[in-house]
């Protein structure tokens, strides 16, 4: 299990588009992929899940990682993280 944090930085968080842009990079892997804020947790291949969270600027989001294919992912969506929240 692959597990980083991350503290939400863009003025709008996570909002529509860019949860639609995180659910389809997740999907690119074949491990489960599950992010958590605030007490609650989605499956990071869920667009609703995701959006749910409401994760807002300030916002400390944890992602964890499980599978045949965690190593990559964790490193890919670590970098998807940083340039795009």
């Amino acid at each position: 299990m692959s597990k980083f944090t991350y503290v939400v930085t863009d003025e709008v968080g996570i909002h529509g588009r860019p949860a639609g842009v995180l659910v389809k990079k997740s999907a690119e892997f074949k491990s489960n992929i599950t992010i958590s804020c605030k007490g609650k947790s989605a499956d990071a291949k869920r667009i609703m899940g995701v959006m749910s969270l409401g994760a807002k600027k300030g916002d400390t989001v944890e992602v964890t990682i499980e599978g045949e294919d965690e190593a990559a992912a964790a490193k890919a969506l670590e970098e998807f993280f940083k340039e795009n929240f």
